[in-house]
C-alpha cells in the first residue's frame, strides 16, 4: 500500500468516526431523537399545505400538494441544514485544528454526511404519503434517484468546503448564507411546479442547480419518469463548484490554525 492510498484511508476512517460523532451528539441528549429529522420538513409542508390549498391555491395538477411539497422539501432541508452546519464546522472545532494535525475538509464533510441521514429518515414518511394517496412507483425511474442524490451531493460538498472556508476570514458569512437561503428557497420549485416559470424563462431558471435536483426528485418520485435535459446545467454547475470549492479550501488550508 503506497502513502497516497494510506492517507486516502485514513481520511476515510475519520470521517466516518467524525459523522458518527455528530449523530450521536445530536440525538443522544434528545428526548424525540431521530424524530427530529421528520419533524422539520413535516412541519413546514404542513404549513405550506395550508397556505396554499387553503389561502392561495396552486395548481399541482393531479398530484395532491402534500406530496408535490414533501418531495421537495426534504432535499432542501437536507442542502439547506448541510450548508448551514458546513459553514459553521471549523470555527466551532477551532481548539481541535489549533492542537493537532488532520485533513481539515473531514469536518464540513461530516456535517454534511450526518444530515444525509435526516434526509433518508425523512424520506420514509414520503413512502406513507404516497401509499396514502395512491400515487404508483415506477422502478424504472426509480434507478436514477442514487444519481441524483450524488449530483446534489456534489452540490453541497463544493459550496459547503468554500463557505466553510470562507467563514474562517469573514465571519458574516453565516448571517449573509441564512438570507440567500431564504431568497433560494423562493427560486427553486418547492412550493409551485415549475410550469409556473413561463417556457421562454426556463433555461435561465435552470441556472439554478437547486431547481433541476428538485424537478428530478418530482420526476423520478412521483411522475414515474426520467430525469431530462434540464439536469445538464444541475450537473455542470454542481462539478465546477466541486472543483472551486476544493481548490479554495485547500489554498487557504494552511492558515485555518493561525486565524482561528
Amino acid at each position: 500500500m503506497n502513502l497516497n492510498q494510506s492517507y486516502l484511508i485514513q481520511t476515510k476512517e475519520l470521517v466516518q468516526a467524525w459523522t458518527m460523532r455528530i449523530i450521536r451528539g445530536r440525538y443522544q441528549q434528545s428526548t424525540l431523537g431521530w424524530l427530529w429529522a421528520i419533524a422539520q420538513p413535516v412541519a413546514s409542508v404542513l404549513i405550506l399545505t395550508i397556505i396554499f390549498t387553503r389561502f392561495v391555491p396552486i395548481d399541482t395538477g393531479t398530484i395532491p400538494y402534500p406530496v408535490f411539497s414533501y418531495v421537495a422539501v426534504v432535499p432542501w432541508t437536507f442542502f439547506a441544514n448541510s450548508l448551514t452546519d458546513m459553514t459553521s464546522s471549523l470555527i466551532s472545532n477551532m481548539d481541535l485544528m489549533t492542537k493537532i494535525y488532520f485533513p481539515r475538509e473531514v469536518l464540513p464533510i461530516s456535517a454534511m454526511l450526518a444530515r444525509l441521514m435526516d434526509f433518508g429518515i425523512a424520506y420514509l414518511i414520503l413512502l406513507v404519503l404516497m401509499f396514502i394517496y395512491r400515487i404508483p412507483v415506477n422502478f424504472s425511474a426509480l434507478m436514477f434517484l442514487p444519481l441524483v442524490l450524488a449530483i446534489q451531493i456534489i452540490l453541497i460538498t463544493g459550496l459547503g468546503l468554500a463557505l466553510s472556508a470562507a467563514n474562517v476570514f469573514f465571519r458574516d458569512v453565516g448571517s449573509v448564507l441564512g438570507l440567500v437561503m431564504s431568497l433560494w428557497f423562493y427560486a427553486s420549485p418547492i412550493i409551485y411546479p415549475i410550469t409556473t416559470i413561463p417556457e421562454q424563462y426556463r433555461s435561465l431558471y435552470f441556472l439554478n442547480p437547486m431547481a433541476g435536483i428538485l424537478e428530478a426528485y418530482r420526476d423520478i418520485l412521483i411522475n414515474g419518469q426520467i430525469p431530462g435535459a434540464y439536469m445538464i446545467p444541475a450537473i455542470v454547475i454542481s462539478l465546477v463548484l466541486l472543483a472551486f470549492g476544493y481548490w479554495f479550501f485547500k489554498r487557504v488550508e494552511f492558515l485555518f490554525a493561525d486565524i482561528v
